[in-house]
């Protein structure tokens, strides 16, 4: 089952020959040009906002896949765990074809009782309902008064790295690049995948300032020196010494702050991470509980070591932590996933719908409804991006990445009218256990928010392009508390064209058909059509 959404945006940009808006004026940090393309504004070191449109299942602009059913399920009027788990396990025996795909489990309409966790563990298996409305499948939890998580897809282990590390030679490498030089690149090829590591040194630490954070008169660690921020991609050029990326760089790289040891790059292998597994077209419900998060809890959905992914129409009531795409995720769409509570939330420290970790992660169309008390998108810590909430909405809080340095950050036509954060890409200081910095090199662009705290880190940049909202101001939570400069606010209260960064960017890298694939059909003009 697919749908097709139509684009309700304004033209954002040409296929071919030319970048067309409306009256909005143009951003002076991405722009478009005589030349039919977009422009980007950059930094005295050079570092831009970054090309965000490689977010999403394949690397974005690619239409989610119709996978043939191979087992069908219906409700029993009993516990239907069992049932749909020998589904999934059967399908999972499967030889995989070409395309390292197995087959979907479809669930009939009806509702279904689930009592404990349904895994997929296997690559190219679907689990797929009848609908996510009140005539489509259902996935009930409330038969097991004991929390538990409804779904789980997950492969196993980590990157195993392969051969030696090749260090990076630049000494200035901007946020936003897709290419530098290496110290030696023969033992690369075209197509390799690769993690490109920034070490955590004392010096990055101090220069962020967050080396002096004090909770209750102790020290608070944000990253601890000696490990490594990895960003993983797949080699799409070799000049020379020369290696360009499949996707660029979301953090730079100051051989000043990071030697020694510095940035390098190394091939690897990721055995046994999945891919091609997704969950659609279903809807999954909890009992409604307002417990201390460090209490069990009802969980929708995680996403674990899982690349090309997908969560596609489901609809979710009542769940805590509902949805977490978290480490060894690449390359997940999320497209009209919504969680929804009937309850409040009152516990001091509350618990997030969407929790966001890995690279290349695009929720399109998601929303979080009744969150009073809860954090509707957050992202965890060293997370290097894309990740791109396009026309997301959240009727409490916002978008307020969680802690420790997520980059490559981008909210595009989201709308959180209600309550505080909205767009929060700060400095929290001392809050838990020293979350510190918590985005950097992240982008708000045309959304509507109540409130915009958009800070500048020290030698990198937050944007906030085309918001609407009320920009605040607020100090680092430490003893004692400093202040913090804002970011970078363009056009404050009026939109700017192109109206949607993330469209602007794919129909500028991939052209309409791309946009069109991900349900943006119309949303590149031509000079011809215009």
């Amino acid at each position: 089952m697919r749908y097709l959404r139509i684009a309700t945006l304004v033209i954002v940009v040409a296929a071919t020959t030319k970048i067309w808006g409306q009256s909005s004026p143009a951003s002076q940090w991405v722009f478009p040009g005589a030349d039919g393309k977009l422009h980007y504004q950059a930094l005295p070191n050079g570092d831009t906002i970054m090309d965000f449109s490689t977010a999403g299942y394949s690397g974005g602009g690619v239409s989610l896949p119709s996978i043939s059913v191979m087992q069908t399920v219906s409700p029993s009027g009993a516990d239907d765990s069992d049932a749909i788990q020998a589904a999934i396990d059967a399908i999972s025996g499967l030889d995989p074809d070409p395309n390292g795909v197995r087959g979907a489990v479809l669930l009939t309409p009806g509702t279904f009782s689930v009592n404990r966790t349904l895994t997929i563990t296997a690559s190219g298996v679907v689990l797929r309902g009848s609908g996510s409305g009140a005539d489509g499948s259902t996935l009930d939890m409330t038969g097991n008064p004991s929390p538990f998580l409804a779904l789980s897809l997950r492969g196993s282990g980590s990157w195993q790295t392969v051969g030696v590390a090749r260090s990076i030679s630049d000494s200035y490498v901007p946020s936003g690049s897709l290419s530098f030089n290496v110290d030696d690149a023969s033992i690369f090829s075209i197509g390799d995948p690769v993690l490109i590591n920034r070490p955590v040194t004392s010096d990055w630490v101090s220069f962020m300032g967050m080396d002096t954070l004090v909770r209750n008169g102790q020290p608070q660690t944000w990253i601890r020196a000696g490990g490594q921020i990895r960003t993983d991609r797949v080699i799409a050029g070799i000049d020379g010494k020369r290696i360009t990326l499949d996707a660029p760089l979301t953090d730079s790289f100051n051989s000043s702050l990071l030697n020694p040891p510095g940035g390098s790059i190394v091939k690897y292998t990721f055995p046994s991470r999945i891919s091609h597994v997704g969950v659609e077209h279903l809807s999954v419900l909890a009992p409604a509980q307002d417990i201390d998060i460090s209490l069990p809890q009802y969980q929708a959905l995680t996403m674990t070591n899982v690349i090309n992914g997908w969560i596609e129409d489901v609809a979710i009531q009542d769940t805590d932590n509902s949805v977490s795409i978290g480490s060894g995720t690449k390359q997940i769409t999320l497209d009209a996933v919504s969680v929804a509570h009937s309850i409040p939330f009152t516990h001091s420290a509350g618990p997030a719908d969407f929790s966001v970790s890995g690279t290349q992660i695009l929720l399109n169309n998601c929303s979080s409804t009744g969150n009073t008390g809860v954090w509707a998108f957050v992202t965890q810590s060293e997370v290097t991006g894309p990740v791109v909430l396009l026309n997301c909405s959240a009727d409490s809080r916002g978008f307020a990445p969680h802690q420790r340095w997520a980059t490559g950050l981008l909210a595009d036509n989201c709308r959180f009218p209600g309550g505080s954060p909205g767009i929060a890409y700060s400095d929290r200081g001392n809050l838990g256990s020293g979350h510190g910095w918590d985005a950097g090199w992240a982008v708000a662009w045309n959304v509507t928010s109540q409130t915009l705290l958009v800070q500048m880190p020290p030698g990198d940049a937050n944007w906030t392009i085309g918001c609407v909202g009320t920009r605040i101001s607020a100090n680092e939570p430490n003893e004692p508390p400093k202040p913090v400069p804002n970011g970078i606010f363009d056009s404050l209260g009026t939109p700017v064209t192109p109206s949607s960064l993330y469209l602007a960017q794919m129909c500028d890298r991939l052209g309409p058909q791309a946009v069109a694939n991900i349900g943006y059909a119309g949303a590149c003009v031509t000079s011809d059509q215009h």
